[in-house]
């Protein structure tokens, strides 16, 4: 971000690539849930794709979301390669408490 040292920005000209697929699961009254998934692994990658597009994630201060207990992102599904093994692996977690009420909400 050219201002803010917490914050980072898309920036076409001088920026790092990152690429974030992103889809509509469900348009709700106040907000949308969306499944992302990422090609690269930028710091904040998905909260500045997000905002970027005027689609902040809730809770999220820093990026221009409404005020909540807390962020609502949660990685779902994250696949990596083991440093030891070499195998893919991939762990799941479901939503937190209170997430699923929160979307509804």
């Amino acid at each position: 971000h050219p201002v803010d040292r917490k914050k980072m920005a898309v920036n076409r000209e001088h920026g790092k690539e990152a690429i974030t697929h992103y889809e509509v699961l469900e348009s709700l009254k106040n907000a949308s849930y969306i499944a992302c998934r990422l090609e690269t692994g930028r710091t904040h990658q998905i909260r500045v794709h997000l905002a970027s597009l005027g689609l902040p994630i809730l809770g999220d201060r820093l990026y221009g979301g409404r005020p909540y207990r807390r962020i609502m992102l949660h990685a779902y599904s994250l696949t990596f390669t083991h440093p030891l093994t070499g195998k893919s692996l991939t762990v799941q977690a479901p939503l937190p408490e209170g997430f699923e009420g929160a979307l509804r909400g």
